[in-house]
């Protein structure tokens, strides 16, 4: 018998920080940047960090990474 084991993606060390933003953050976001919603790079619902922030369809992610060269930088996806 296989037993199935899960896995906290957030805490594994390979996945960057993902942050759910709030509606007041998003539409901010949007008019800083003078875009879309549409515009924005999409993620899947069911990508697994996603589903850890229970986050719905049209939310706006902000990405987190780390880079040895640019420092810190941020990327913006909208689920769906």
């Amino acid at each position: 018998m296989t037993e199935e084991k899960t896995i906290n993606v957030s805490e594994s060390g390979f996945v960057p920080k993902h942050e759910l933003l709030s509606y007041e953050q998003a539409q901010e976001l949007l008019k800083k940047l003078n875009i879309s919603l549409k515009q924005l790079p999409k993620i899947k619902k069911t990508d697994a960090a996603i589903k850890e922030l229970n986050a719905k369809r049209g939310s706006i992610i902000k990405i987190t990474r780390n880079s040895q060269t640019a420092g810190v930088y941020y990327y913006y996806r909208v689920v769906v």
